[in-house]
């Protein structure tokens, strides 16, 4: 039998505005120490040095999110012309330069193809396995490869501020997997003088934004207090894309333990995704079939 984890049995989304300079997972660490949560996770890597929107989930939020996952993601990003890396960002080694640089008309032109259903080649740094082995791992060894393009895609890509002839900051609104990175990389290559991230920041992810998050100085400030607890978003808020059946009493026992159950429900299709709650809170996420909730998700939270 293995070790019983401790700490608190919590439930629900901590949003904090991540600094620079630190990986994702430490954030998760230091919000589950903060909170004395038993189990904690984060939907959407952020590199060390973006900032912005790190969606920690608690508890059973941990299973709602694939959802945050999936959904629409804002970014801004500063792209320096002129110079390629060997990161597609500011920490790499300058790999090629070039004296030109585009107008702004250019680079508004440019950008039309890089919306809608795109194919994008991820960055020699990054997490992508490549026989086994993270890219990273082996770009730090020196090895170039020859990774395979990735669909994305780009809902919008705007220009939002040109401040000289050498940086250009645009805005991103994106699905899942994408690389800012292979963005501002492909966009230089169009342009024909190069380019590499110098600042990322995730304005918003799915229902969470920026301005609701925490600073990991305010987590460190409130740790072990019931101040932070305050600024736990429900679980709920995870499935607000889905429609919501309801799950009468008598169909609890069965749904918490995973079996097929009545709900109540009106005007869904045949194997609609939906999820069930009982008295405003969430009981399981299945597909809807004929007045039953058949579950695919449980959720089970102390009584």
């Amino acid at each position: 039998m293995g070790r019983r984890r401790k700490g608190r049995d919590l439930s629900g989304w901590l949003i904090v505005d991540k600094p620079a300079g630190i990986t994702s997972t430490s954030v998760v660490n230091t919000v589950r120490w903060a909170l004395d949560a038993k189990k904690a996770g984060h939907a959407g890597t952020l590199d060390p040095e973006a900032t912005g929107v790190l969606a920690v989930a608690l508890g059973e939020a941990t299973k709602t999110v694939p959802y945050i996952t999936d959904a629409l993601k804002c970014y801004t990003f500063t792209v320096r012309l002129g110079q390629a890396t060997n990161t597609d960002d500011a920490e790499g080694e300058v790999t090629a330069t070039a004296e030109l640089r585009p107008t702004d008309d250019e680079i508004k032109a440019a950008l039309g193809a890089f919306v809608g259903d795109i194919m994008q080649v991820p960055p020699q740094f990054s997490a992508v396995k490549v026989d086994g082995v993270r890219a990273y791992k082996k770009a730090r060894d020196g090895e170039e490869m020859a990774l395979a393009a990735r669909p994305l895609w780009v809902e919008e890509l705007l220009l939002v501020d040109r401040p000289d002839a050498d940086h250009v900051t645009l805005e991103m609104t994106c699905g899942k997997g994408g690389y800012v990175r292979s963005i501002a990389r492909d966009l230089g290559a169009a342009l024909g003088c190069y380019g590499h991230v110098l600042r990322l920041r995730r304005i918003w992810s799915g229902p969470f934004d920026v301005a609701d998050g925490v600073t990991l100085d305010q987590v460190d400030a409130m740790a072990k207090t019931p101040e932070l607890d305050g600024f736990i978003k429900p679980l709920e808020i995870a499935l607000g894309d889905m429609e919501q059946v309801i799950c009468p009493a008598a169909s609890l026992v069965k749904l918490r333990n995973g079996n097929a159950a009545h709900v109540i429900a009106s005007g869904l299709e045949f194997d609609q995704e939906v999820w069930a709650s009982h008295e405003g809170e969430a009981v399981a996420v299945g597909n809807y079939r004929s007045g039953e909730l058949f579950p695919s998700r449980v959720f089970v939270r102390p009584q």
